[in-house]
């Protein structure tokens, strides 16, 4: 019979005479594996943290807000360039617009009119805007009052300040207006149609307006004004004002 222990102390005996049997260079093999199995534990931990990891780790991804912002700032830097600008200014130089009421219908005279949205648009450039109010009156008022008062694309405007407005009752005859606020187009006064026609074939060359060079204020034209203000970070106003002038260029 075995006695107790016999295995163990035989088991003892040998890991005592296998240590014993092992050189000195053998010994050092045998550290340098045993320290070579916990290495890549090491390196595991090392490459979890990114300020470690080096060039080739993958950054994390931004927050929501952050987002925005970068969409935000690329989409303000598409603007036209200089030269596009001066091309389509050339190219419309003489431009004269057509009342089209088929495909642009025209407005209609309400003298309690306002222009949606305005009171939210702050800045001393928006104020023509948030006061304005459609008035009825005949030639020799208009004549009396205003220096300038042209027949553009099918309707009468006045000019005053910057801005072409409707004359509304300067000739019941002639009164297509496809909108119904003020037009800016700054103090060198060129004619509004001029004016909206630079401003769609700009906006046509940055994909924003699919529609045709009229030079009219339709709801395509302000459709893609919008559109173009919102990614600028300006009031949202769907016509021609100074900062949306300013930001195309045109002013």
């Amino acid at each position: 019979m075995n006695e107790p222990g016999a295995g163990k102390n035989r088991k003892a005996q040998v890991n005592r005479e296998s240590a014993k049997t092992l050189t000195p260079a053998e010994k050092q093999q045998a550290e340098q594996q045993r320290k070579g199995v916990k290495a890549p534990a090491t390196a595991a931990k090392t490459s979890a943290n990114p300020a470690a990891a080096g060039t080739n780790a993958v950054p994390p991804a931004p927050a929501a807000g952050q987002q925005n912002v970068q969409a935000n700032a690329g989409a303000k830097m598409k603007k036209p360039a200089p030269q596009q600008v001066q091309q389509v200014k050339s190219q419309n130089a003489n431009f004269r617009a057509q009342p089209k009421p088929q495909q642009v219908p025209a407005v209609t005279f309400n003298q309690n009119h306002r222009i949606e949205g305005s009171d939210r648009w702050q800045g001393a450039q928006y104020q023509v805007f948030r006061s304005y109010q459609p008035q009825w009156h005949d030639e020799g008022w208009y004549r009396s009052h205003y220096s300038r008062v042209e027949l553009i694309g099918g309707g009468y405007y006045f000019f005053n300040n910057g801005y072409w407005f409707p004359a509304w009752g300067y000739n019941p005859s002639a009164q297509y207006y496809a909108y119904d606020g003020p037009i800016y187009v700054g103090q060198h006064a060129e004619p509004p149609d001029k004016v909206i026609a630079d401003t769609q074939a700009l906006l046509k060359g940055m994909g924003y307006y699919t529609g045709e060079v009229d030079g009219l204020l339709g709801p395509l034209t302000r459709q893609a004004l919008t559109a173009y203000q919102a990614d600028q970070g300006l009031a949202t106003t769907a016509s021609i004002d100074e900062p949306t002038l300013d930001s195309l260029g045109l002013a």
